[in-house]
């Protein structure tokens, strides 16, 4: 219950609340200490002088404006009061707690006095020290204020519960231990204070001191005083005003202060308020054990951190000292090249002055030999070994004279250590974030110079940012559905070139791209707009151009002449499709036969994409054929054959097929004539154009051609 302490304390005194008054603001004072706290307002802005002026708030109006100021000045320290042109301002105090509260203005009452019985003096108004609310006073006084009476039952009740000594409630710093209890102020003393505030003298000589403990004892045995009416002192609360939001007696209900508003039985409403408190406290409880489980995950993060710094620490310890290590095995080794330099040196200088020496030596005894000799009389003597000497002596001269008088080694050591990078590393090092997670790559920009459109096909193509530094591991490519729907995945790779397939003609999208890597996902680029080529619907002249598809054609197929021609290596039939697909439009094409041996059966028509392509086309439910001979030709549609008509190929024969989709229908021709009625109809979504042939046969693909005359002319009448 240590902590529930401040909230039993005055904001004013600092002390435990004494007969505490319950303020319109919910907050509480003692009630000796808001008379202390009243200030007096000038007779021109009274509530009284303004309704006799007629001007200001109405009757009414007066009534709540004196239950609670409209303002509330918390941050200047000056009080406010709602209403008035002006109101006294006083600079504000510090109270024990810390909160601001004003000074007396006008002098405390009598002392035989109780500050509820003192009269207060005219146009009287106070400020919350807490919240800085001004309210004005009417003439009641305080006695308009409610008592608390359930703050004074748990203040009791706390200070039952304290086994610690009875303190003194007047003193200002330390309290000292409380030596009597007066049973009438109903205050605790030491002895200095009761000295200096309760002398035995004048009135207060007849209050009755008793010792702390018995004053405790005192208190606990006294009657719980009942709450009053504030209005009618004599009356107890009986009901409850759910409007105003306070207990009233049934003597206010009869005078009608309260006509007109919803009220309650007061024990209804109290056990109401204690059910809806007990919710709320609830919640708050909830609040307050995460509160503490997130203190206790706190406390084990500083102890975590704690431990952490040491291990860290001895680490980055471990970290420098290999460092350390490193630098003195190296030193050690460059010492050692600095003391093989040395020793070679000294032993090159010594063996030069060991040579020298013994040079030296034998020049020196040649020149005493030659004196001596120069020294004999005998000419014949001196000729018969002069010449030899003379030579002897040009020899040694020239001996001496080819570089025997130079150092063979310098003093100086021709070593130079360059430690300038190893110390702008040491400069440099420094702690690197180890977690940072790492950037996501930057936003692909696509290149519009390469993107185009073909056909029913798009190509796409972009590039990361020059300046960008994050590389991209893959690049998702998306594509809406040509009518403003939504966007979806049709690449994901690391190439930074695309071509879609299978697009609607006459049709425009939306394309965008983004790249990723472990770090995450880019921005999308800006979108690009892509238009698919269009029919000519006047002339039914469909301007595709295609070519037969490697990629999705069966491996015994052969391709050639820029895939316009085909051919099979198989005595079987293969299916090979066209590498564009059509969901809309009038298309029409036409394929040559270049070799036809041995009276083959191949088959022209559209297909899936998904189609068989092991078997002749027509014989699964994803094609639609004509399959030829050389004499008639069937149509073939899940391998059921229908309209056998007369009339066949030969090496040369053209085929022609038209795929009139905004009829929905399938027609054939072979030779520029229409062979047999319309083959299919009703033939709806995305069709290839498909081919199946053996060895026997190879044809030719023609694309981008007008559609024959006479089916022009039927469908201009249509």
């Amino acid at each position: 219950m240590e902590e529930m302490e401040e909230e039993l304390k005055c904001p004013v005194c600092g002390s435990f609340y004494r007969e505490p008054i319950l303020l319109p603001c919910s907050h509480n004072l003692c009630q000796a200490c808001a008379r202390n706290i009243l200030v007096q307002t000038p007779e021109s802005e009274s509530p009284r002088s303004r309704r006799a002026s007629g001007s200001g708030a109405s009757d009414y109006d007066y009534l709540d404006l004196d239950k609670m100021s409209l303002y509330s000045e918390a941050d200047s320290g000056y009080g406010s009061y709602g209403g008035f042109a002006s109101a006294p301002t006083t600079p504000s105090q510090k109270s024990p707690n810390g909160v601001r509260v004003f000074p007396p203005a006008m002098p405390p009452p009598a002392a035989h006095l109780s500050p509820a019985l003192a009269p207060v003096p005219r146009n009287s108004c106070i400020t919350c020290p807490q919240c800085h609310r001004s309210l004005i006073l009417d003439d009641r006084g305080l006695r308009g204020f409610p008592k608390n009476r359930v703050l004074e039952g748990v203040i009791d009740r706390y200070q039952q519960s304290k086994a610690a000594a009875l303190k003194c409630q007047l003193c200002e710093k330390a309290p000292k231990e409380a030596t009597v209890m007066c049973e009438q102020c109903d205050v605790f003393y030491c002895d200095p204070c009761r000295l200096r505030c309760h002398p035995p003298r004048g009135p207060l000589a007849k209050h009755r001191l008793v010792p702390p403990a018995q004053g405790r004892v005192s208190r606990r045995l006294s009657p719980r005083k009942v709450s009053t009416c504030t209005d009618h002192e004599l009356e107890n609360h009986s009901m409850y005003c759910v409007q105003c939001k306070m207990p009233v007696c049934y003597q206010c209900l009869e005078e009608g202060k309260h006509s007109n508003h919803e009220v309650k039985a007061l024990g209804a409403m109290w056990k109401l308020h204690k059910s809806q408190l007990s919710q709320a406290l609830n919640g708050l409880s909830d609040r307050a054990k995460e509160a503490k489980e997130f203190l206790v995950q706190l406390r084990n993060m500083v102890q975590q951190i704690q431990e952490n710094s040491v291990e860290f620490e001895a680490c980055l310890v471990a970290q420098c000292d290999a460092l350390i290590d490193a630098l003195n095995r190296r030193k050690a080794q460059l010492l050692a090249r600095v003391n093989k330099e040395h020793e070679h040196k000294l032993k090159v200088v010594r063996d030069q002055i060991s040579h020298c020496t013994v040079k030296l030596r034998q020049t020196t005894g040649l020149m005493e030999y030659c004196l001596e000799v120069i020294k004999e009389n005998d000419p014949s003597g001196f000729l018969q070994i002069s010449d030899a000497l003379i030579r002897r002596v040009h020899l040694t001269e020239d001996q001496w004279g080819k570089g025997t008088l130079t150092p063979r080694m310098t003093t100086d050591f021709d070593l130079s250590l360059d430690n300038s990078p190893l110390l702008q590393s040491i400069h440099q090092l420094d702690f690197v974030q180890m977690k940072a997670s790492p950037p996501v790559p930057a936003t692909p920009i696509l290149q519009l110079e390469e993107c185009c459109t073909h056909n029913s096909s798009a190509t796409l193509s972009w590039k990361q940012p020059p300046l960008s530094t994050v590389p991209a591991e893959g690049y998702i490519l998306e594509l809406d559905d040509g009518n403003g729907g939504q966007f979806r995945e049709v690449y994901v790779g690391k190439e930074t070139m695309c071509t879609v397939d299978g697009l609607h003609f006459n049709s425009t999208y939306n394309a965008r791209i983004k790249a990723f890597n472990k770090a995450g996902v880019s921005q999308y680029s800006k979108t690009l707009v892509l238009q698919t080529p269009e029919v000519d619907i006047k002339k039914l002249l469909a301007v595709a151009w295609f070519a037969f598809d490697p990629g999705s054609a069966h491996s015994d197929i052969i391709f050639s002449n820029d895939n316009l021609t085909v051919t099979c290596s198989s005595y079987d039939d293969r299916v090979v499709l066209g590498k564009t697909g059509f969901s809309k439009g009038v298309h029409y094409w036409e394929l040559t036969v270049d070799r036809y041996d041995n009276h083959p059966d191949p088959a022209f028509g559209v297909a899936r994409i998904d189609v068989t392509k092991d078997v002749m086309l027509g014989k699964d439910d994803k094609a639609w054929a004509m399959y030829v001979d050389n004499n008639r030709s069937w149509f073939m549609h899940n391998n059921s054959h229908t309209n056998r008509t007369e009339g066949g190929i030969a090496k040369g024969a053209t085929v022609g097929v038209l795929l009139d989709l905004n009829r929905k229908t399938l027609t054939f021709f072979i030779n520029d004539e229409q062979q047999g009625p319309i083959a299919f109809e009703n033939v709806d979504g995305l069709f290839f154009p498909a081919v199946s042939l053996n060895r026997n046969v190879q044809v030719t693909l023609h694309t981008g051609l007008p559609v024959p005359d006479f089916y022009s002319s039927r469908a201009s009448i249509a």
